[in-house]
């Protein structure tokens, strides 16, 4: 409605008739509540007042201006920045000489209706140029405002189409960066664009995931927190709520403090504008909601006057950024003693009794309580940026109006407001803090922020304690610094306090996403075996590379372990003993054997076959050794050519006893003479012949492919069986297939020989040996195949062992018996058949 009003003003004002040669201001006139003229005028706008009475908007009479109440000591304060920075130039008779700086300030009361009711007055200067000639040339050259953005936003569209320049000391919204939009607007302050990553930063920094999020429903309050939420994102931060509510919308307001009171999130990021920054605390303070880490902004962080002893206990411990604290030289004494008197003149010898052609002090009355009011002086944070906000109008008007050294400006040259605006874009000077002021592409400063903790201090005064800073002038590196040690966070705890959806995974976990929640909701799931996590909250294990396997803790790799038949172990240790055991009654037969060579059995038996046999059968207990202990290319080799090689030695030797015996019968029939074609020589040459075949076969296969160490990892996933592989499997098969082919050669003849007639036939005892010699490795293929890794050794020299006892215990062990039990046994007599006995 206002908005419509001054349109129709300024319709009315550039539309006067000729007749009407000077301009009418409809209704009364909104006075500027600080002023003073000048030979160059820059207009304020500051909020302060913070509540208005709206007035009753009918079409039967005129409009009634609004009323304003509730004095905003910050935003004073501003005013008073304002107007020590303009009369410290005006003093300073080296910069701008012979030019005075005027001001006329306007209160916005916190309203919106009321920004635009003084943009128009500023724009028409109805006060103070009613009743004047009309030449369309603006009675002000800038104006510093506003203090929220969003009526900022509505100043610069105001003034944008008149070029009117706006330095702006605290809207800080993104959105105001848009040139296009916004072409004649600056700000000695940062975007937001900085403030919503550096918050982004400031918690992942923290180690915060899970946070809340409430902010103005306002150009500032919802770009400033989509900034944060989409750097958030980038930074693994999750967001459990994100609510706003405007300071009208007190329905919002109970919705949002409940949102937090039944969040889980213990902290809350608040993008909010100082208003609804203090209704929020209000709330919080009456349902006593306490325990919440509350992360702010410049808009509200430094605010004393949010601080009682009634709302700390809720917002004691916030953390945020503010705007650096500066110090303005002879600011606090102008504010204790000369203010009053250069802005209030003539109200400051009065007590209340005013004449109406004085300036109407009323209007000034509630702003008396402030006289004495110096509790803000020492944060005096956004108003040094209304100091480099006029300071930087003044260095613009110096290039205008083109001030040499010891010379006076060209005080006739007339300043339009958009040669202001171009001196403004190429303002660079450095001002008394030994800060460099200028304005990027986007009329904004560069981003230099403290972040301040609310504590309170030992005397019961609170205060914003600085304990970092974030620099975007600095590299990348050095732009965030935050001394946590410092810090008392919420409740008054020295503890930092936690904020997460769900707890960190531990190394040797992983986290596993809940289904339809935010990422950093998950649950922790143990890495599988042959993964690790070695970090804390990992998103996924990584698998072991090939010979290396995890630790039970799952968080690093080992190598695995290698495993092979060992000396040492209980298996290897029993085998180790069987082959010596057959080594030893082997050895012991021998002797055995050898004592008694001269006894009808031991000679009726070929004594040079059995002994040669015996000493087949040592072998072959021996070879069994080297299938034990860690495989090397030369044991590899070793053990399966002594095994092929000895077993055909043992067993050319039974081949050879079996067809002595089958021999020896034909030669007992008249006329015989078949021995002579198979005597000693004869038998010697065919154990010969036999085992030289396996020894070439044996040459073949080592020069083809031998065998050699293998790491097996095919069987068990979590260690390696280290064995021998073949190599040539096909050398392999042929060493078992020849030694099989005369083993059933032995057991043909045997079993052939097995009726002829003599007390004690050889033959029998051979066809038992060769029975048991082929039922065990008849047996041990299929049990060869299917053993896994050591396993497989083993087998092969039980094998080897029990094939071994079973010749040495059916061809040796009934002579033995005879020699030692039966010595009445071993005649001639007796072999011959001659006695009728029986052998048990």
């Amino acid at each position: 409605m206002i908005c419509f009003l001054y349109t129709l003003l300024l319709f009315h004002h550039f539309s006067t008739k000729a007749e009407n040669t000077y301009c009418k201001i409809m209704g009364d006139p909104k006075y500027p509540l600080l002023s003073k003229d000048g030979d160059i005028t820059i207009g304020a706008i500051f909020p302060l007042h913070t509540k208005e009475t709206l007035p009753s908007f009918e079409f039967t009479q005129k409009p009634q201006f609004l009323s304003c109440s509730s004095v905003s000591p910050r935003d004073f304060r501003l005013a008073q920045t304002m107007i020590f920075a303009i009369e410290e130039i005006n003093r300073n008779e080296s910069f701008l000489p012979n030019v005075s700086i005027g001001y006329r300030i306007y209160d916005s009361c916190g309203s919106r209706l009321s920004s635009v009711s003084a943009i128009m007055a500023l724009m028409n200067d109805q006060e103070f140029a009613a009743g004047s000639r009309c030449n369309g040339q603006s009675p002000i050259h800038a104006i510093i405002g506003e203090t929220e953005s969003a009526t900022t936003i509505i100043l610069s569209r105001t003034t944008g189409p008149f070029k009117i320049p706006v330095i702006s000391h605290s809207s800080a919204c993104e959105c105001l960066s848009n040139r296009k939009d916004y072409p004649s607007f600056f700000r000695t302050i940062a975007s937001d664009y900085y403030q919503g990553r550096a918050l982004a930063l400031l918690v992942k920094h923290l180690g915060w995931t899970w946070v809340g999020a409430v902010n103005s429903d306002t150009e500032y309050g919802n770009n400033g927190m989509a900034i944060f939420l989409n750097s958030a994102k980038k930074e693994g931060i999750c967001v459990e709520y994100s609510v706003k509510f405007y300071r009208t919308e007190s329905e919002k307001l109970q919705k949002v403090v409940k949102t937090m009171r039944q969040g889980t999130a213990k902290v809350v990021v608040a993008f909010l504008a100082f208003f609804e920054t203090g209704l929020l605390i209000e709330q919080l303070s009456i349902q006593n909601i306490t325990g919440i880490q509350m992360i702010g902004v410049v808009g509200w962080t430094t605010s004393k006057n949010l601080i009682t002893p009634n709302t700390f206990h809720v917002m004691g411990g916030s953390l945020g950024f503010a705007l650096r604290k500066l110090h303005i030289e002879g600011f606090s004494d102008y504010v204790n003693k000369s203010f009053w008197k250069t802005a209030f003149p003539k109200c400051s010898q009065r007590d209340g009794n005013y004449s109406q052609a004085e300036l109407n002090c009323s209007r000034y009355q509630d702003l008396f309580v402030l006289k004495n009011y110096n509790e803000d002086v020492s944060e005096q944070r956004f108003s040094s940026n209304v100091y480099k906000a006029v300071y930087a109008v003044a260095y613009a008007l110096y290039s205008l109006l083109k001030c040499k050294e010891q010379d006076i400006c060209e005080k006739a040259l007339t300043i339009k407001p958009q040669q202001v605006v171009e001196a403004l874009k190429k303002v660079n000077f450095t001002d008394k803090f030994g800060d460099r002021v200028w304005f990027d592409s986007t009329g904004a400063t560069v981003a230099q922020y403290e972040v301040v903790n609310w504590q309170k201090d030992s005397d019961g005064s609170f205060q914003f304690k600085a304990v970092g800073y974030y620099d975007a002038s600095l590299p990348p590196d050095q732009r965030f610094f935050i001394n946590t040690e410092n810090i008392i966070w919420a409740g008054g705890q020295r503890e930092k306090p936690r904020s997460v959806c769900s707890e960190s995974c531990p190394p040797g976990t992983r986290k596993a996403a809940q289904k339809g929640r935010p990422v950093c909701c998950y649950d922790c799931i143990t890495c599988a075996d042959g993964e690790i996590s070695n970090e804390t909250d990992s998103n996924n294990c990584q698998q072991c590379p090939g010979e290396y396997w995890s630790n039970t803790e799952n968080t690093e790799c080992v190598l695995k372990a290698v495993e092979f038949l060992s000396f040492t172990e209980v298996m290897g240790i029993v085998l180790v003993f069987f082959s010596l055991f057959g080594v030893g009654i082997t050895v012991l037969m021998a002797i055995l054997f050898y004592s008694k060579k001269d006894t009808p059995i031991v000679k009726a038996n070929n004594s040079e076959l059995s002994f040669l046999l015996l000493f087949s059968l040592i072998l072959c207990f021996l070879c069994s050794l080297t299938f034990i202990g860690r495989p090397t290319e030369w044991s590899c080799m070793l053990r399966h050519t002594a095994f092929g090689i000895t077993f055909v030695l043992c067993l050319s030797c039974v081949l050879g006893k079996t067809i002595v015996v089958l021999m020896a019968f034909k030669a007992t029939l008249p006329g015989s003479n078949v021995m002579k074609w198979f005597g000693p020589a004869q038998q010697r040459l065919s154990v010969f012949a036999f085992t030289l075949i396996q020894v070439l076969i044996c040459v073949l296969w080592l020069t083809i492919s031998p065998p050699f160490p293998h790491k097996n990892m095919k069987y068990y996933k979590e260690k390696i069986i280290l064995e021998c592989s073949l190599g040539s499997t096909i050398g392999f098969w042929a060493v078992l297939g020849y030694i099989g082919l005369l083993a059933l050669l032995c057991f043909i003849l045997a079993f052939l020989a097995r009726t002829l007639p003599d007390n004690f036939n050889e033959a029998k005892f051979i066809t038992f040996s060769m029975l048991i010699f082929c039922a065990v490795w008849i047996t041990f293929i299929p049990a060869y195949v299917s053993s896994p890794g050591k396993f497989t050794v083993a087998v092969e020299i039980f094998a080897i062992l029990a094939s071994s006892f079973g010749l040495l215990l059916c061809i040796f062990a009934p002579k033995c018996y005879i020699i030692l039990f039966k010595p009445e046994q071993n005649t001639k007599q007796h072999l011959m058949g001659k006695t009728q006995t029986k052998f048990y």
